[in-house]
């Protein structure tokens, strides 16, 4: 069978191009002219460019490779989609259709206009089962007490922003929420978290201590997630992110989280004694 892969920005293409390499997979691939990095070219052979608008020239390029079955990697920003994007007219006739201007339901429909030329959308980790995580501690250091608190606190209500759509990441810090995720992504919200407590700490007129927010990053997968797009992915970035903003503590959800550059990650997290754990 030959496989399509329409490829966003990041490393997500890049390791399910290798994925599929080492499945001895065929990989035909749609990259998005606005996003993609141009090594993507050296996956395969069958690659075409095309812009955020162009669906109709990706679905024909998959028709020509004889792409029965397509995976969806890599981030393409909102604001690319809904605010830069030139449509094509199969495009256009989708974006009228949309019941919301979010990326679950244009994704969603763009799998409904693949479905209907004879192309699925399958799981986007399908070559990449080693990078999720197993239920339990992934660090040598495991949550405390405290942490463990606010595990099950953050838990509790990032499943629900995640059930509302809102964002899959929030920091919370002593049972309270400091940031919640909305559009600028996990890292930049673990930013913003210590750039909050920092200001806190100053407004009280105390000296600034990089090493005493104890936050903690709790991030999920929706309820219903649907691995074949927008895969909650963490890696490197994230844990600098978590030191930066004296963030102590990571928890994910095991089995449906994407951990990229996996044991640099793990290395990162113990050298600065971040717990990470998988529930």
């Amino acid at each position: 069978m030959k496989y399509g892969l329409i490829a966003g920005n990041g490393k997500f293409p890049f390791l399910v191009a290798e994925g599929a390499k080492r499945a001895g997979a065929s990989l035909s691939i749609a990259a998005i002219l606005e996003e993609t990095d141009p090594e993507i070219e050296r996956f395969s052979e069958s690659v075409t460019w095309v812009g955020i608008g162009q669906l109709g020239k990706m679905i024909r390029f998959f028709k020509e490779q004889g792409v029965e079955e397509a995976m969806m990697a890599g981030q393409v920003k909102h604001v690319q989609i809904f605010s830069r994007a030139v449509p094509d007219a199969r495009m256009l006739k989708l974006l009228l259709k949309l019941p919301r201007r979010n990326t679950h339901s244009l994704i969603g429909a763009v799998a409904d206009e693949l479905a209907s030329e004879g192309i699925k959308l399958i799981n986007s980790t399908f070559f990449l089962g080693d990078c999720l995580p197993k239920p339990g501690p992934i660090t040598k250091r495991k949550p405390d007490e405290r942490e463990r608190e606010d595990i099950d606190y953050g838990l509790e209500i990032a499943n629900e922003i995640a059930r509302l759509d809102l964002g899959q990441t929030i920091v919370v810090r002593g049972k309270a929420c400091v940031a919640i995720e909305a559009m600028e992504g996990t890292d930049e919200t673990i930013r913003r978290a210590g750039q909050l407590i920092r200001a806190r700490r100053a407004a009280r007129g105390k000296r600034l201590n990089l090493t005493g927010g104890r936050l903690t990053v709790v991030k999920v997968a929706k309820p219903n997630q649907d691995m074949r797009f927008d895969v909650p992915v963490v890696g490197v970035p994230t844990v600098e992110s978590m030191i930066g903003a004296a963030a102590t503590c990571l928890c994910i959800s095991a089995g449906r989280t994407l951990m990229f550059d996996r044991e640099e990650m793990i290395a990162l997290a113990d050298k600065n004694r971040i717990a990470i754990v998988a529930i």
